[in-house]
């Protein structure tokens, strides 16, 4: 029986603009690496934190990781505990899934040194108590894709893998500022239009027969968030320019990545995506910050266990 076991969770872009708190890809190139050991004690325990900008707790019962393995030991009825590494590759405060991939990487790696590993989407559940730890509520649009890979669509209760054109790449770009979760969701309060909830409900349903079908046609059509993005733009500094040069670059649509202030797009190829990557980072750099680039298709491996040294 495997007594230790780490695994990596890649990041993500939550909301895919036009799927809040339900639709959600990962990304290839950045993401957490988490290691757990099996320990006598019944309890689960955060040993270190290393790659931190912040300090974050090593209380497991406040840590998004801890969280999510005590929700498993609890609903197993484990008679032994884990121990937690946890090494951070995802910028804080990014919308890139942080607190997810720590959580899902931790999961992965607990899972595997179970008696009886579970299948991914028994993880699911824990993984929503350990998201609810950072951002205050119990939302799988980051989880499901870390997960399962690719695009997800996550409700509460179900996590479905939505097909994509395997020539689809995304450009997510990080400018070198930060947007705490829960100041991002604080500019959401406030009165709807029941026009607004019908065309983001109709660009929604866009983006996904388009995906189902490969046509890019729809997915131009309905990747058009007109519900979240105006109301968070205005707190990115840069964010207009950078969306504008995605789309002057040819992409079939451009928003905020989870909470922000990182921008997302998507392409029909890998070569038009690295083609525009440069130029979303130039409208940041205007914007006075540097700035991170990755190039991923859009249908990206899922978190996985690491080879045992």
């Amino acid at each position: 029986m495997r007594q230790q076991a780490s695994a990596f969770s890649p990041a993500s872009v939550g909301n895919v603009g036009v799927g809040f708190d339900i639709l959600g890809h990962v990304i290839e190139g950045a993401g957490d690496t988490v290691t757990v050991r099996r320990i006598d004690s019944p309890e689960v325990r955060i040993a270190s934190i290393r790659g931190a900008t912040v300090d974050l707790p090593l209380d497991a019962p406040g840590n998004t990781a801890g969280a999510a393995l005590i929700s498993l030991r609890d609903a197993l009825g484990l008679p032994f505990g884990f121990e937690v590494e946890i090494e951070k590759g995802i910028p804080l405060g990014s919308g890139m899934g942080g607190s997810a991939a720590s959580c899902v990487a931790a999961l992965v790696a607990a899972n595997a040194v179970l008696d009886t590993p579970l299948a991914r989407e028994a993880l699911y559940p824990h993984a929503l108590v350990g998201e609810a730890v950072a951002s205050g509520g119990k939302h799988g649009d980051n989880l499901g894709p870390m997960l399962l890979g690719g695009l997800v669509l996550a409700t509460a209760e179900h996590l479905v893998r939505v097909p994509v054109p395997a020539a689809w790449h995304s450009v997510l770009v990080h400018p070198d500022a930060i947007l705490e979760t829960r100041r991002a969701r604080a500019a959401l309060q406030g009165a709807y239009e029941l026009k607004e909830f019908v065309a983001q409900s109709a660009n929604l349903a866009l983006v996904l027969a388009g995906c189902h079908a490969g046509d890019a046609s729809l997915v131009r059509a309905g990747l058009r968030d007109v519900l979240v993005e105006p109301r968070r733009a205005p707190l990115i500094v840069g964010f207009d320019a950078a969306k504008q040069a995605a789309l002057a670059a040819g992409a079939m649509g451009a928003s905020i990545s989870g909470a922000g202030p990182s921008v997302f797009a998507w392409f029909e190829s890998r070569v038009e995506a690295e083609a525009a990557a440069p130029a979303v980072q130039a409208a940041f750099a205007a914007a006075g910050f540097d700035s991170q680039a990755w190039v991923s298709p859009i249908d990206a491996p899922a978190a996985h266990l690491l080879p045992t040294s």
